[in-house]
């Protein structure tokens, strides 16, 4: 990531804050015993995951604290977003994927945007923790890290939830569909 390009101005990073703060407050049942100061604390002296967040913020993905990690001293942002991110959809899974397309290519890869991003996409467990939080991607679907030994196959894995069920599938990591984006995490 190019630093300087990186970086929100004060008023951005205040504006941000605000918003994420808002929305902190308004669902608590995602954080149950974290308190905001401690989180604001954080991303105030980490400005490059406030860029991170703020991109996350504006591809729709409503990042939202979903935890703690006592080990590292971290806390965990998702998209919490009811749907897949509006501004992450009609993508590919990653890079070779993308580059195998011959025709009708999408704009991008999942990967190639959370990397751009400073940001990790959804694991299956991560993706399944999501879900204790609330009801996601009901009408969308969002592409989650594929395990190794799938990719090299030329697939990948994608996940949402339908009749009260999380369901992972399958599909060519090539393919890309209008309802189907990705959904990212970032640790402060």
């Amino acid at each position: 990531m190019n630093n300087q390009k990186n970086k929100l101005s004060s008023e951005q990073q205040e504006s941000l804050l605000s918003v994420l703060e808002a929305r902190f407050e308004n669902n608590k049942h995602r954080h149950k015993n974290i308190e905001w100061e401690k989180v604001e604390l954080k991303l105030k002296a980490n400005p490059e995951k406030l860029w991170s967040l703020d991109e996350m913020e504006r591809t729709e993905g409503e990042p939202d604290v979903v935890g703690y990690d006592e080990k590292t001293n971290e806390y965990i942002f998702y998209d919490c977003a009811a749907e897949s991110p509006k501004g992450r959809r009609s993508i590919c899974y990653d890079h070779e994927a993308l580059e195998k397309r011959k025709e009708n290519k999408p704009k991008d890869s999942a990967i190639n945007m959370a990397s751009e991003m400073g940001i990790q996409i959804l694991n299956e467990e991560e993706y399944r923790e999501l879900q204790k939080l609330g009801k996601f991607d009901t009408k969308t679907s969002s592409w989650i890290l594929t395990p190794a030994n799938i990719r090299k196959l030329g697939g990948a894995i994608f996940s949402d939830f339908r009749y009260d069920t999380i369901f992972v599938y399958h599909n060519g990591a090539d393919s890309y569909y209008a309802a189907r984006g990705f959904r990212g995490s970032l640790r402060v």
